[in-house]
């Protein structure tokens, strides 16, 4: 079994301190309805409202064809460069 540093020395010890650890790094953001965020986190406030700079953003959607009854996977990016400092 892996050892894992004491939350205590990594300056954890509340949800939101693991964001403000994030601060100026690329995070991962899970949406609902398959959406999904990547980008530079600049800033947040305590409802975990975020401001990122270039990000990407990825929607999955996927169909069922009616008469073979196959999953069609459609995936699109969008790149967003909305937010310089």
């Amino acid at each position: 079994m892996e050892e894992y540093a004491p939350l205590e020395s990594t300056g954890i010890e509340e949800p939101l301190d693991l964001v403000r650890l994030s601060l100026d790094e690329r995070i991962y953001v899970k949406l609902r309805g398959d959406r999904e965020l990547r980008g530079k986190l600049h800033a947040y406030d305590g409802h975990l409202n975020m401001v990122l700079g270039d990000v990407e953003e990825t929607i999955t959607v996927v169909d069922v064809n009616d008469e073979t009854m196959e999953e069609v996977i459609r995936v699109s990016k969008v790149h967003f460069h909305a937010f310089q400092e």
